[in-house]
């Protein structure tokens, strides 16, 4: 089996997996369709118009990107963050609380910026009701024959000025019947808030209470959905990670009620996330179109009855930061159900996980994460070298036998059967496994896949410069050769994008295919010259990091081949000659002709 033909196999299977696997799972487990039976939780604002200029392109990144929303949301905070609240400060979050409605609306990332020039300030995650940015969280109750709070409730501070790791806030409210609810709030030093809801009954009979906790955003901020990462509601049901709808279906279906207990429900970006969880007790999960972008995830506790001189507790975890992968995996041991993979890693998740963990010991070593993936690179190419080896020694025994089996060919080419025994029979005494060279391209797939979710998804590159002109490793190469690196005052679109990188990949992978030996079908051979230049677009729009893993893949890639063909310089002399009479054979068949 020759090398270049791997090539190609292995690119055609990768496509097969990145392309196929979403459209065969959509092919056999269809959208159900949405339940006619609804639950209905209070809606904490009206919903927005739709019209056409509050639609936006979404970037990886997420949030706003309109001018006008832009200058609308900074407007709007001034008069949404005055009145009545309590400061929220945390190393890893910071915001307030409102009194009314007991609203989780004001939450800023202290660990991660806006945009990769310092000075941008921290990722807003929560912004109140009514801005464009509008995302929050909302504890409550459905009470049944009571008044319970709402999204209008004034609330009043019980204790606590200010919730830190230290020191927890509990507002309350009573109602008119001697029901009194309350809310206590702690926060961890990362992203994750524990609300303890509490309903004492000191009236004459008793009351029946569903808790509930829902959270509302808009679609305006979420970041880019693909095919191959999931951008919207989000959630664990019934012991499997749901990572669906998407936005779109959910504007359609208008609900989704899903099927089994919830272990955590909310909606995701690529980077950040936003979820509620119960702590203690079981309750089902729901997401919801409320029209004009909006989207609500509830969490609905099943209904309980508080008798008269009693109390009833129920607490939820609300998560509100970024994708850390360890943190998130910690907060999984402490009894989020399946937290770690809300990160989409996929169904090679098993290589990833270890990929990913190596990546992070490389960049605590080099202390630049560029350096890393290089270092990642050599050692996935140094532990691939003795398979490699065998793959070459392989072909090089391919070579050798191709008169012997040509002889078998000829002479029992009207007996098919006898001819295959032959065969098998001259792999046997020649010591020839024609199925050991395919064996680097099963291997290859998924390391490359694995690496490729890592780098898509990582948020520990977000951001993170390499050398020169890349000052983010995230994202694509900003130089292009149809501005002139950036000298030219417009954006090429992203097909055209071509930027150093990308053209860097395309020359290593020319140069990989030129040093193979050439090919004897002509048609082949020109498919190798074209190939190096289509994946040149195609990986332009990626990741800077990618692409960098991919051109070092390349350069040792052609280090070793141009070692092992001196290890077996049969095998390239003899594909050579091959060619060559190949070659001679067609223009003889043209003269004659």
């Amino acid at each position: 089996m020759d090398n270049q033909r791997n090539i190609i196999l292995a690119v055609l299977l990768t496509a097969l997996v990145l392309f196929g696997w979403e459209a065969g799972l959509k092919y056999f487990y269809p959208q159900r369709e949405a339940p006619a039976e609804q639950i209905e939780a209070p809606a904490a604002v009206p919903a927005a118009s739709d019209n056409a200029s509050d639609r936006k392109t979404h970037t990886r990144e997420g949030g706003l990107t309109n001018a006008a929303d832009l200058a609308a949301e900074k407007k709007d905070l001034k008069t949404a963050l005055k009145g009545g609240r309590v400061p929220v400060k945390a190393p890893g979050l910071s915001g307030s609380i409102s009194l009314t409605g007991a609203l989780v609306d004001d939450l800023t990332i202290n660990r991660h910026r806006e945009s990769v020039e310092k000075d941008s300030g921290p990722v807003r995650i929560f912004s109140p009701a009514g801005t464009p940015a509008q995302h929050f969280a909302q504890l409550g109750w459905l009470g049944e024959g009571i008044a319970a709070p709402d999204a209008k409730t004034v609330w009043s501070v019980a204790k606590g000025k200010e919730l830190t790791p230290e020191t927890p806030v509990t507002l309350a409210w009573s109602n008119t019947t001697g029901q009194t609810f309350e809310i206590t709030y702690e926060i961890d030093k990362d992203y994750l808030i524990t609300a303890s809801q509490r309903v004492v009954n000191r009236g004459a009979g008793a009351v029946g209470v569903r808790p509930f906790g829902l959270i509302n955003r808009t679609s305006k901020t979420a970041a880019l959905d693909t095919w191959n990462v999931h951008s919207g509601p989000i959630g664990e049901f019934a012991g499997s990670v749901s990572f669906g709808p998407d936005y779109d279906d959910l504007a359609e279906e208008r609900v989704a009620e899903m099927e089994g207990n919830a272990g955590f429900t909310g909606f995701t970006d690529i980077y950040w996330m936003s979820a509620l969880a119960p702590a203690k007790g079981k309750a089902q999960g729901t997401f919801r179109s409320l029209g004009g972008g909006l989207f609500r995830a509830d969490l609905l506790y099943a209904q309980q009855i508080v008798s008269a001189g009693k109390q009833l507790e129920t607490k939820t975890w609300l998560f509100a930061g970024a994708k850390e992968s360890g943190l998130l995996d910690k907060y999984e041991d402490m009894g989020i159900e399946k937290f770690g993979l809300s990160i989409d890693w996929g169904w090679f998740r098993w290589f990833e996980k270890p990929i990913f963990w190596l990546l992070l010991k490389l960049f605590e070593f080099a202390g630049n994460f560029g350096v890393a993936i290089i270092l990642l690179t050599f050692v996935i190419r140094g532990l691939m070298f003795p398979i490699a080896q065998k793959q070459f020694a392989s072909m090089a025994q391919m070579r050798a036998v191709q008169p012997k089996m040509k002889a078998i060919q000829e002479r029992y080419k009207d007996d098919k059967q006898k001819q295959q025994e032959q065969i098998m029979k001259l792999y046997k005494d020649e010591g020839v496994n024609p199925l050991s060279g395919c064996l680097p391209i099963f291997l290859q797939i998924p390391i490359f896949f694995a690496l490729y979710k890592v780098l898509l998804l990582s948020i520990e590159m977000r951001h993170q410069p390499f050398a020169l002109w890349i000052k983010d490793l995230s994202a694509p190469d900003p130089l292009h050769l149809l501005n002139l690196f950036g000298l030219l005052p417009f954006t090429p679109p992203s097909f055209l994008a071509i930027g150093i990188l990308a053209l860097l990949l395309g020359i290593t992978m020319w140069l990989q295919f030129k040093l193979n030996p050439a090919q004897m079908d002509p048609m082949q051979q020109q498919i190798f010259m074209i190939m190096p230049w289509v994946m040149m677009f195609v990986m332009a729009p990626f990741a800077a990091g990618l692409l960098i893993y991919w051109i070092t893949s390349n350069v040792l890639t052609i280090a070793q081949q141009w070692y092992l063909y001196s290890k077996h310089p049969q095998l390239k002399a003899q594909a050579e000659k091959e060619a060559q009479d190949k070659a001679r054979a067609a223009e003889r068949d043209k003269a004659g002709a």
